[in-house]
């Protein structure tokens, strides 16, 4: 008995436990590259909404947690808030433009246990659009922090500049 609890604490403390957990269980095992399309997969789906004028849409790709973090001029923390001031300095279509992402870099980051729940990904961001708001910067590079967890793929950091 004294063993079983030695060992349950070993992996409790290394993390192994952790990843053996349901909600990682639910998500499956990702075919090679698997990780890495889901994600880019994501960012198209947030293009196509953004370039749509659904703000709501493009923000499904964060997670909605009052630890999420927008990196621009200032630090701003919180799902909701984001999202306000998204739809604050992009209020119309003619504000938001279109959308495009290049030069986009995927690097997976293993955790304790091996399993990569954790992508650092970089790359540009260009709007071509006819109008402005609070928003002015037409161009700029963005990293964004994804954690992979119950829900999938989510944005928990984004510095964009």
């Amino acid at each position: 008995m004294k063993r079983k609890l030695i060992l349950l604490t070993m992996l409790i403390c290394c993390g192994r436990l952790a990843c053996t957990s349901p909600a990682w269980a639910q998500l499956g095992a990702p075919a090679a590259g698997g990780d890495e399309a889901a994600i880019r997969s994501i960012m198209t789906e947030q293009t196509a909404a953004w370039n749509r004028g659904d703000v709501d849409a493009f923000m499904k790709a964060y997670e909605d947690s009052p630890e999420t973090t927008f990196i621009g001029t200032q630090v701003g923390k919180g799902y909701r808030p984001i999202l306000e001031r998204y739809k604050k300095a992009y209020s119309t279509p003619a504000q938001m433009g279109t959308l495009t992402f290049s030069d986009i870099d995927v690097r997976l980051l293993p955790a304790a246990c091996g399993k990569e729940d954790v992508a650092l990904v970089t790359g540009k961001f260009h709007l071509k659009r006819t109008e402005k708001g609070e928003a002015t910067k037409d161009d700029g590079i963005f990293s964004l922090v994804w954690r992979k967890g119950p829900k999938g793929w989510k944005v928990v950091l984004d510095h964009t500049s």
